[in-house]
């Protein structure tokens, strides 16, 4: 065990003559954001911890949150330790907090470079001034390029998080000499007030105070041994023999009235929604960022955003920037490119999120369909989802992705509010001012474009079997369309039974129900016989009918239960499927095809081939004959027994 050369202690600055920042002043900062504290914090930890990333290191960040409580071995030296010299309660209610289980939420980073620099305000490097920037100073400008921050307002979240304003920093650097370094110090932002000195004389306080080292004049944080000895004291994470980053100690969390793994679901939410395009590897196989949310020592996995719906729609309009799909969005007048737009479009299943996705959704207002453009600048941080046209559809979504040119940060981030949530071209003057507000008009005119308004697609349209969408997905359809007459239906069969001939008897059989919704099915049994043999010596051409390949089943598509209904067509011919969905209500018989006001339908999602890929089309061109099992995808109807009929009608050569 090392020796401590001198016991840190609190520190609380007076107002000198010259004036100074009141704490209110710093924690107001922030001003009154829409997004909440949680949300805050994610978006500028991370933020700061990608504008720090140590260049030298080969692997992605990485960036944690852990929510717990100091452990007993440790809680003596955290009540000891970080009550000396600690204010009274009635200006910083540190000691009572101290008291009973301490609660804390660490924030930390890995492979980023640390907070190095001076340590005091006045000192000048030639290098960056990370500590002094987070620990000291206010408002310093971002000394990084195309860096997601601009005046380091975001570390105020950590002390509004804090139910006492107080954090402590734990950090590995390299100092001016190359020569790595470890750094601990307390910081605490409450509110300004009158007290007493040590002399008895009443003095005005700013109500920021730090704990450290206050051997010297200036109080300065622990360094060397003596922070890592304290560090182990406290039961804090230690560094690795080359490993730097920081680590922020919020005490006292507040967690929105949360439990706190509701709050750590929260947050792996919130993570995925903010930061997915970190999570991404890039074309050399590198990937930026990994993240971690753990609690009580329970790890919250952050979803994929490449599987998981609706990100993923994003994370395709995302790949698409830098191919020839990506479009460049320009303003005329004056000439300036603004950045690059990718924009996808396809059918969803209405969604129905965990409570924890509900709420990090709510915070980049997506309720139930996706209608969005995600806006970033070159750092690729997600700066806020743009709400465009909705589709009119209700099963058809769109999301995009917009990256501003590198040549355009500086605009865009002048046109951030301290929390870098949206681009205000309200913020700008002069040409600025004309090249974000240029930017929406032109995200407006390309979704415009996707959607064919006033064509497929109209505003306000009802349709919930994606038949506005069919225009836009054929290139997904395989099989010739077709333009020539055609033949009588070869049948009708609702859900799990085979096609009847449209002259055979059709029997209803009784309904199966579901959990929430049921299917019903009608006609004469699964398995339906292939035509019978001609023995008149006439060639008959078959007919087109369906044969339906077991019973229906509901089935996840998309994250979401759907009915599935499997089926063949036995006939060697090209033919048309589509499908009628009706509704009977529970104990009533009642067979519905066109709803209520207000009241669900049904809808069909697609046409599944052999293979599983999804078609989003009302109708769709297959070739008959052979075992080939299609399936189709249907949403039902809450509270409903749902009734599909599978059509068959051939489609001739014209």
């Amino acid at each position: 065990m090392t020796e401590l050369r001198a016991e840190p202690r609190w520190y609380s600055q007076p107002y000198p003559p010259e004036g100074a920042s009141a704490a209110e002043g710093i924690r107001n900062q922030l001003g009154r954001p829409e997004l909440d504290l949680l949300t805050i914090l994610v978006r500028e930890a991370a933020q700061n911890s990608w504008d720090a990333r140590d260049l030298r290191h080969n692997g992605p960040v990485r960036f944690g949150i852990d929510l717990g409580y100091v452990g007993p071995a440790h809680a003596d030296a955290w009540r000891r330790l970080l009550s000396n010299g600690a204010p009274s309660n009635e200006h910083l209610a540190l000691r009572k907090v101290l008291r009973s289980g301490i609660r804390i939420m660490t924030v930390s980073d890995r492979g980023t470079n640390g907070l190095g620099g001076p340590t005091r305000a006045h000192q000048i490097s030639r290098g960056r001034q990370d500590f002094i920037a987070f620990v000291r100073n206010v408002g310093e400008p971002r000394d990084t390029k195309l860096g997601g921050g601009t005046y380091g307002f975001g570390k105020a979240v950590f002390y509004l998080l804090s139910g006492i304003g107080t954090v402590l920093v734990h950090t590995r650097c390299r100092n001016d000499r190359g020569v790595l370094e470890t750094r601990l110090m307390g910081c605490a932002l409450w509110h300004s007030y009158r007290a007493a000195d040590a002399e008895g004389d009443e003095r005005r306080y700013t109500g920021r105070h730090w704990w450290g080292d206050a051997s010297g004049d200036v109080i300065d944080p622990l360094i060397g041994t003596d922070a890592e000895e304290m560090a182990r004291l406290l039961g804090l994470a230690p560094f690795g023999a080359e490993e730097t980053g920081t680590s922020i100690v919020v005490l006292d969390p507040q967690l929105d009235d949360m439990e706190a793994k509701d709050a750590a679901a929260y947050l792996a939410e919130t993570v995925a929604w903010h930061l997915w395009p970190k999570m991404l590897e890039r074309a050399d196989g590198t990937l930026p960022m990994r993240f971690s949310i753990t609690c009580e020592g329970r790890d919250f996995p952050v979803p994929d955003p490449r599987t998981t719906s609706p990100l993923n729609l994003f994370v395709d309009a995302y790949r698409q920037l830098d191919t020839e799909e990506g479009r460049m969005l320009s303003c005329q007048k004056p000439v300036r490119q603004l950045g690059r737009m990718g924009l996808v479009q396809r059918p969803l299943v209405p969604l129905e999120p965990s409570p924890a996705a509900r709420r990090a959704m709510e915070m980049v207002q997506i309720e139930r369909s996706v209608h969005h453009v995600a806006l970033m600048r070159p750092a690729e941080l997600v700066v806020t989802y743009w709400p465009g046209r909705e589709t009119g559809a209700e099963l058809l979504s769109y999301a995009g992705v917009f990256r501003a040119a590198e040549e355009m940060d500086a605009v865009y981030a002048e046109a951030e509010p301290p929390t870098h949530d949206a681009w205000n071209h309200h913020r700008l003057e002069g040409p600025d001012r004309t090249f974000v507000r240029t930017t929406f008009t032109r995200l407006k005119e390309a979704v415009d474009e996707l959607l064919q308004l006033g064509g497929a697609v109209r505003e306000g349209s009802a349709n919930v079997a994606l038949g506005a969408a069919s225009a836009r997905f054929s290139p997904l359809v395989g099989g010739a369309w077709g333009t020539g007459g055609a033949t009588d239906y070869g049948g009708t069969s609702s859900v799990g039974r085979a096609a009847a001939a449209p002259d055979d008897d059709e029997e209803p059989s009784g309904p199966r129900h579901g959990p929430h919704s049921g299917t019903r099915r009608k006609g004469r049994g699964s398995g339906a016989a292939d035509s019978p043999p001609m023995t008149d010596g006439i060639t008959r051409t078959p007919r087109p009918r369906v044969k339906y390949a077991g019973e229906t089943a509901y089935e996840e598509r998309f994250g979401h239960s759907v009915l599935v209904q499997a089926f063949t067509l036995p006939a060697p011919m090209l033919q048309r499927v589509r499908v009628e969905l009706a509704v009977v209500l529970p104990g009533t018989g009642n067979r519905e095809t066109d709803p209520p006001a207000g009241a669900a339908m049904p809808g069909l999602v697609g046409w599944e081939d052999p293979a599983g890929t999804l078609h989003a089309s009302p109708t769709f061109v297959i070739e008959g004959g052979g075992d080939a099992v299609w399936r189709a995808v249907v949403r039902p109807a809450p509270d409903t027994i749902t009734e599909i009929t599978v059509k068959t009608q051939a489609v001739t050569a014209s």
